[in-house]
């Protein structure tokens, strides 16, 4: 069964989220991505990319060029928006990774942090129950090694959090659909 995999445009296999990483590590082997293909993956236009660089969300590109990391970002940020402001993305993000624009405070990497939310998205079904979604967590952080004491949790929590609002989100866009198929029948 296919599903669009999280913050982006892009269908893949739920059992294929294990692979992801290597797929998109695979997109980076000719160097970073232009504007316009992060634009097409994401499903953004290019000006909001842009304005999240402007207003701190992430560092800006080099000589032109995203990288992966600066990718994973832009996918999160994606992800989050439809159900918390950017204001609130963003504080969760710092939660982990202090200052946004410098990766030399940052408890986890960003694209560490994005598959690990990318393979538990995948799971969605396993997620609902708060004792099978800490299963899932501790599971996914077992190899984590804390830069500091502390920060398994607080990747946790900000895992928790991204976990929440996405399938937040998937809801409200259900319910948004069955509306339209209540309004279409109300018309007939």
């Amino acid at each position: 069964m296919n599903w669009t995999i999280p913050g982006t445009v892009l269908q893949a296999s739920r059992a294929d989220a294990v692979h992801i990483e290597q797929q998109f590590n695979a997109m980076f082997l000719g160097g970073g991505m232009v504007l316009s293909q992060v634009a097409a993956v994401s499903g953004l236009e290019p000006y909001a990319i842009q304005n999240w660089v402007k207003r701190g969300f992430l560092s800006p590109p080099v000589k032109k060029r995203y990288d992966l990391e600066q990718l994973c970002r832009i996918l999160t940020i994606n992800a989050l928006k439809g159900v918390l402001s950017l204001d609130k993305i963003c504080n969760l993000l710092s939660y982990v990774n202090g200052q946004l624009t410098d990766s030399s405070d940052d408890l986890i990497d960003d694209q560490v942090l994005y598959f690990m939310f990318v393979r538990l998205a995948a799971r969605a079904r396993e997620l609902y129950r708060t004792e099978d979604r800490d299963a899932l967590l501790d599971g996914e952080l077992s190899d984590y090694q804390e830069p500091v004491p502390g920060a398994r949790e607080r990747v946790k929590t900000a895992l928790r959090v991204m976990l929440t609002a996405w399938l937040a989100a998937r809801m409200c866009q259900e319910t948004e659909t069955m509306l339209k198929i209540i309004e279409k029948e109300n018309v007939l």
